[in-house]
């Protein structure tokens, strides 16, 4: 996705505020999370996943209506990265949950 810079456009008064103004509004970046997640409970269990909203999709894990994660709760965050583009977001986690990506993730993050 390209972002356009902003119009900006001068203010009109003479007073201290006048200045530069935008006319449209900033459009916010959407970035997606590729996130490790580690049992508290069971230390050796670790969970690899993908999400657009990082703490609703925690609280999700955390309450047990995630399936496969449910009976490992509670969960923390390990690490977590975000990414600008979905597609390398998706081909990042999908690297994570191969067995070179888990050996990547055990010794790097």
């Amino acid at each position: 996705m390209r972002l356009a810079a902003p119009k900006l456009q001068r203010s009109e008064g003479g007073s201290a505020k006048a200045g530069w103004r935008h006319t449209r509004p900033f459009r916010v970046l959407a970035m997606t999370y590729v996130y490790i997640l580690k049992s508290i409970e069971n230390p050796g269990r670790y969970y690899a996943g993908l999400t657009t909203d990082l703490r609703a999709r925690i609280e999700m894990h955390n309450a047990g209506r995630v399936p496969f994660t449910s009976k490992y709760a509670p969960w923390k965050v390990k690490t977590y990265i975000a990414f600008s583009d979905e597609k390398q977001a998706v081909a990042f986690e999908r690297y994570l949950k191969s067995p070179s990506g888990r050996a990547f993730a055990k010794k790097r993050l």
